[in-house]
């Protein structure tokens, strides 16, 4: 069983991976890739170990996640985030174009 990796690239990278890996049945960890860049992005790479429950509610949970860090908050209560990539056995997804669907295939593959 391989791990799961989503690489998350942004300004707020760091606090959307955290908010990301605190979805209840998710664990993992994450590191960042290389330093803070001239342009303010940061890449984050989370590794996900392990999913408890079923894998079409944590696809939807990661869909949900990913919408709202799209979004900018003018609150600033959630993580703003530029592009966000789901790497498993080789194969990409971006969760920009992901569908739910898409997402739980992934996630069936890692059982």
């Amino acid at each position: 069983m391989a791990d799961i990796l989503i690489e998350i690239q942004g300004s707020d990278a760091v606090v959307a991976t955290e908010e990301m890996l605190a979805i209840d049945g998710l664990s993992g960890g994450y590191e960042m890739e290389g330093e803070e860049e001239k342009e303010g992005v940061l890449v984050t790479i989370a590794t996900i170990v392990g999913i408890v429950g079923g894998t079409l509610t944590i696809a939807e949970k990661l869909y949900q996640w990913y919408r709202a860090a799209r979004q900018a908050k003018p609150s600033g209560s959630s993580a703003r985030i530029e592009k966000a990539m789901i790497v498993h056995n080789g194969k990409r997804l971006l969760l920009k174009d992901a569908t739910v669907e898409q997402i739980q295939h992934i996630l069936d593959a890692q059982i």
